[in-house]
């Protein structure tokens, strides 16, 4: 006799698993009359353990893209800098007239 997992008619040949069956973490079944504890909406886990370890991977990866994105935004900006700069020495000489740099606000 073939056992119904979830809903009547569900065998265990086409059982597509639910997201709510395992810890994220660390895959340990999740027990029905148990607490599941979720973060971002649709992830389960087995413990506040499991949740607070996923919540610090999740940190040091936002953490670890931050300072390379901004570590190449500066290095984008330096550059961006050095030419300007002396696109516009190079234009000041000849012309020598006094040339603004910056952002311009127009409302």
């Amino acid at each position: 006799m073939r056992s119904t997992l979830y809903y009547v008619g569900c065998d265990e040949e086409n059982y597509q698993p639910h997201f709510l069956d395992s810890c994220s973490l660390c895959r340990r079944p999740l027990a029905h009359n148990h607490d599941i504890f979720m973060y971002r909406g649709n992830t389960p886990f087995c413990s506040q353990e499991c949740r607070q370890e996923q919540i610090e991977i999740d940190e040091a990866n936002e953490r670890r893209w931050k300072v390379s994105s901004s570590s190449s935004t500066k290095r984008s900006n330096t550059k961006n800098r050095s030419n300007t700069t002396s696109d516009s020495r190079k234009e000041s000489d000849h012309t020598n007239k006094p040339v603004r740099t910056g952002a311009v606000a127009v409302a």
